[in-house]
């Protein structure tokens, strides 16, 4: 049809001018046949150069051992991050991209996400808080308050916190216990607490009245060990330094059948 059309109008244009229309056909030939090699012959041939891989699962693997698999493959592993992950340990591959079963051209890279371990918090400050305030302040940032241990103090009122176990600032993992030393006032006007363990309940409350102490919380626990009523733990512990008149929190034997008896 193009050269019926060129015969056509050829008798009405120049030589320069038929020459010129013949060269810009053959130069749009020339294009659309390039770019039907390309499409059948070149792409094809870029894409499986080396060949197609499967991506293996390395999710739940070390980095170490993710990596060796990934190479063993003919993939080039590659680490994109650290997040904080409470399913697998620190050093752990927790995603992957592309994913398992990914048909992908050799030498490809995988994207590898590494766990950092369980989340951590911020450790916050507690000395000169009360036991409340400080309860109050650890759970907020994830953590419990731990053991508590009374000492002597000029410096910190009676009842504040003195000290904790770990300091403030720390980043530590979420759920942990925090323990504190609390001031149980000053040195002179304290009282070292009674023991009253293994005693009686009746003569356990009558040696801390003697002793300028008042009996406290009583809580019962089932024991087939000790006789019912026994003094099983005290708080705070024997020997602690208190203030008089302050109570001293007791736990008690109790049957291991019938009804309990009702606290304190």
């Amino acid at each position: 049809m193009i050269y019926f059309n060129l015969a056509m109008v050829s008798g009405g244009m120049s030589l320069s001018m038929r020459r010129l229309i013949k060269r810009g056909v053959i130069v749009l030939a020339l294009f659309f046949l390039m770019v039907l090699l390309l499409d059948i012959v070149l792409m094809p041939w870029y894409v499986n150069e080396g060949g197609t891989v499967q991506v293996p699962e390395v999710t739940g693997r070390s980095e170490k051992d993710a990596a060796e698999i990934l190479q063993m493959a003919g993939l080039a592993p590659k680490n994109s991050g650290v997040r904080p992950d409470s399913k697998y340990p620190s050093g752990f591959v927790i995603q992957q991209n592309p994913e398992a079963g990914a048909v992908v051209k050799r030498g490809r890279r995988v994207y590898l996400v590494v766990s950092g371990g369980e989340p951590k918090s911020t450790v916050p400050s507690l000395r000169g808080k009360t036991l409340r305030d400080a309860r109050f302040a650890l759970e907020r940032n994830g953590f419990a308050l731990g053991t508590i241990e009374y000492q002597a103090s000029d410096e910190f009122p009676e009842n504040t916190i003195i000290d904790q176990s770990i300091p403030a600032g720390s980043q530590v993992r979420r759920g942990g216990a925090v323990a504190v030393v609390v001031s149980s006032g000053h040195a002179g006007n304290l009282t070292a607490v009674p023991n009253v363990l293994g005693r009686p309940l009746v003569e356990a409350e009558q040696l801390l009245r003697k002793e300028g102490f008042q009996l406290g919380k009583v809580t019962f626990q089932t024991s087939s060990q000790y006789l019912p009523n026994t003094v099983l733990d005290q708080y705070p512990r024997a020997g602690i330094l208190a203030a008089p008149g302050s109570s001293v929190d007791l736990f008690v034997a109790q049957a291991t059948s019938g009804y309990p008896p009702t606290e304190n």
